[in-house]
């Protein structure tokens, strides 16, 4: 008989982690553990790690939810649970639920290794190309952050804009393209939502002189026919991020991307529920010519190793994924997870910490 149980653990990052929607000091990570009696020595953990601000499930209720969840499962007595059948089980409005209870399934399937898709990026030979991302704060503190992530080897930068005034985010932009080129490096800004729809032409004509590759949700949710305007005329192309939260039914997830028409969809799976629910956000894309990226949402470890193991699924050999954040917290899972050169890497072999 299958038996799940939960555990938590408060990641503390390593720095004021700024975002639009305030600054972080600590981020709570729920685990799922998943045993099957007969062979008890295996486990399957998953991680639920909703975030403040944007998750649908970020709410008083969640602790409850997990507790009920774990509780409707064991009293289930499942000798097997099919990994499909994980968004009906928990239900709507849980979609971090989602997707830790499909990766504690699928881990288990595969002997609770935390090697839940057998890729080239989980056998450890082939690595995925990640951004370094520069995090909002002072200019001292961002042009630091760049200066770090242009010797580490990146050959792909996000900036998070829109927490300075303007005319200094563009000086921070003039002074990276000073030290490198578009030929050398690729330049990705996310506003968070942060542009008005009346000034949001002009600052994008004037982002367009460094060269930049996209940004990411220049405008905040839930403004589909300015968004879908500014898609049309932007300079620079426009990717979508936080305007997916919360669609889960499949056609208005087509309606939504066939009226706004982007250049790029930013895939968190923690945000989108799940494993499933991220697939077909994908195969809509593709269906579409619309193309897109991975990226985590500041999960510990356990969450990073499924959303990188889930983007090895598909071939994103020279567009970098938005998968380094495994280093933002001093307390984070001890993972065989590595960054070289401005790629991600998996070690098989390596040990893992197990989340008590």
């Amino acid at each position: 008989m299958l038996r799940l149980r939960f555990t938590q653990r408060a990641l503390r990052f390593n720095f004021p982690a700024r975002t639009s929607r305030g600054d972080l000091a600590e981020h709570v990570a729920w685990y799922l553990h998943l045993v099957d009696d007969a062979y008890p020595a295996a486990v399957g953990i998953g991680e639920a790690a909703p975030l403040a601000g944007l998750s649908l499930d970020y709410t008083p209720a969640f602790p409850n939810a997990i507790a009920q969840l774990c509780e409707r499962f064991n009293a289930g007595a499942f000798a097997t649970f099919p990994v499909a059948d994980a968004p009906a089980f928990v239900g709507p409005g849980y979609p971090s639920l989602v997707f830790a209870l499909e990766t504690t399934l699928l881990d288990l399937a595969r002997g609770g290794r935390r090697q839940l898709y057998p890729n080239a990026f989980s056998q450890g030979t082939a690595a995925v190309p990640i951004n370094g991302l520069v995090w909002m704060g002072d200019a001292p503190f961002m042009r630091e952050q760049i200066q770090q992530k242009l010797a580490a080897g990146y050959s792909c930068l996000k900036l998070k804009i829109g927490s300075l005034d303007f005319a200094t985010e563009l000086a921070l932009l003039a002074e990276i393209r000073a030290v490198a080129g578009p030929e050398q490096l690729i330049l990705r800004v996310d506003a968070n939502g942060a542009f008005s729809p009346a000034e949001a032409p002009a600052k994008l004509e004037q982002l367009a002189a460094f060269h930049v590759h996209s940004i990411e949700q220049p405008l905040a949710a839930g403004q589909r026919p300015a968004l879908a305007a500014l898609c049309r005329s932007s300079p620079i192309p426009i990717a979508l991020d936080e305007e997916l939260i919360g669609v889960s039914d499949p056609a208005e997830r087509a309606a939504l991307l066939d009226e706004v028409r982007p250049a790029y969809i930013v895939l968190k799976p923690t945000l989108l529920g799940g494993h499933a629910a991220t697939r077909h956000w994908i195969a809509l894309a593709e269906e579409r010519g619309l193309s897109w990226w991975m990226t985590s949402a500041l999960e510990s470890n356990i969450g990073l190793n499924a959303v990188a193991q889930l983007t090895g699924e598909y071939d994103v050999q020279g567009f970098a994924q938005g998968l380094g954040t495994g280093q933002l917290y001093h307390n984070n899972i001890a993972a065989p997870l590595y960054i070289e050169r401005g790629a991600l890497r998996y070690d098989p072999a390596g040990p893992w910490e197990r989340p008590t």
